[in-house]
């Protein structure tokens, strides 16, 4: 067994061990990231490739053809590239980019995979990339064509992840590696030909890929997991108050006398406001939007006990199949209540809408209450139930945001967006 040979076999067993522990890692591993899934496969077809080239190694030792080193090599330079694609796939997907940007070159990284693969199945009647004589690989002059698609796509990946804004540091670190690295590989194999250094920049070039991103990726979600529970947990405390709980109960109390069964009602109301808001701290995952609307009906229904004629509600709800974080709008419409329309004596409406686009689904809760200055909103927060820890939410949680509108006199608009 030659220097060389040894060299290819170690470097692909090697390789293969660590992607299989990967794997099994992102196999168990429960619910996974979209990009995560991709990563998967990509990480799978490398290691079927390495295990591919590591099994032709070892047989091309006892048995060599013509036609075996045709069939091999147009496999080996065809894998290059469905690796290249997978890899390139599992970008796009991990990085935000503009619907057009991102569309153009989808489509560009379609036609150049079919043009290279195509070229590489040409190669086997025109010998336009390499040739075999006497069950050796013999390489044309025009050889490194056959890694053009991987040099172009290297170079959109770097452009792609470098000057990408809403990527950190390490991110754009380990995409540049599986850049650099493989590409200066590719041109020092074909220098030095027979040894698969290719495959070992591979190798280094996927373990600061995995714990630059993938891992770094799931320890930045844990935290900002516990972040949103903390956050959950605050918005919760603000609501069930001493006097909150004490006038509920006090008007339940007065309601016995005259309208029992109202007042039945009502404690079942409260029951299940308790209930919603208790079972919301341990709540780490969206709910339906149609949850979220009853209990923002729920708690309408214990105000309106209170302030009777005061407190008008109008629903234009025209979607509601879509996802929210627990405690996300209940708490919007608690402060349009509380602090904007009980503070006109006379009270006010409160409207509710929802409506959809391609890219989002919003909510609208409108009041004609008495307003506030948007700018004073942070050292007020404490006055308005946890604001900037429902947009937190809504940010890490869905992607989305939180808009508000108030004028003074006039009356308050916010409206919460939810990515699809």
């Amino acid at each position: 067994m030659s220097a060389n040979q040894i060299f290819n076999a170690t470097v692909c067993a090697i390789g293969i061990a660590i992607l299989l522990i990967h794997i099994i890692n992102s196999i168990l591993k429960k619910n996974k990231r979209p990009d995560e899934m991709l990563l998967l496969v990509f990480l799978i077809f490398t290691a079927f490739h390495f295990a591919i080239y590591l099994t032709f190694t070892l047989l091309k030792m006892y048995y060599s053809s013509d036609a075996y080193i045709i069939a091999f090599y147009t496999i080996f330079y065809v894998f290059n590239n469905v690796e290249m694609f997978l890899f390139f796939i599992y970008m796009m997907k991990y990085v935000t980019m503009e619907e057009k940007i991102s569309r153009t070159l989808k489509v560009l990284n379609y036609i150049l995979f079919s043009i290279f693969v195509i070229l590489d199945l040409i190669n086997i009647f025109t010998g336009i990339f390499f040739t075999p004589s006497g069950g050796e690989y013999v390489r044309a002059k025009t050889m490194i064509i056959a890694q053009g698609y991987q040099f172009i796509m290297f170079a959109i990946i770097l452009i792609v992840t470098i000057f990408n804004k809403k990527l950190v540091l390490r991110e754009r670190i380990a995409f540049a590696s599986y850049c650099i690295l493989p590409g200066v590989a590719i041109v020092l194999q074909n220098l030095f030909p027979g040894y698969a250094i290719a495959y070992f920049s591979i190798i280094v070039a996927i373990e600061i890929l995995f714990f630059f991103i993938n891992v770094s990726k799931n320890i930045a979600i844990a935290e900002e997991e516990e972040k949103n529970k903390e956050a959950q947990i605050k918005i919760m405390m603000s609501q069930i108050q001493p006097h909150f709980i004490y006038n509920s109960l006090s008007s339940i109390s007065t309601l016995i006398s005259i309208n029992p069964k109202k007042a039945q009602q009502a404690l079942d109301d409260f029951t299940e406001y308790l209930r919603h808001n208790i079972s919301s701290l341990t709540e780490t995952k969206l709910i339906p939007f149609e949850d979220e609307l009853k209990h923002i009906d729920t708690y309408v229904s214990l105000e309106k006990i209170r302030f009777s004629g005061r407190i008008r509600i109008r629903y234009d709800v025209k979607v509601k199949d879509f996802y929210v974080p627990p405690l996300s709008i209940q708490p919007i419409v608690e402060n349009a209540i509380k602090h904007g329309i009980l503070k006109r004596v006379e009270g006010g409406t409160l409207s509710i809408k929802t409506y959809e686009t391609d890219k989002a689904y919003f909510v609208e809760v409108v009041d004609d209450g008495v307003g506030f200055l948007v700018d004073k909103l942070d050292e007020n927060d404490s006055k308005h139930v946890g604001l900037s820890n429902i947009k937190f939410r809504i940010k890490n949680m869905c992607d989305g945001d939180l808009y508000i509108e108030s004028e003074l006199d006039k009356g308050t608009k916010v409206v919460a967006t939810f990515n699809k």
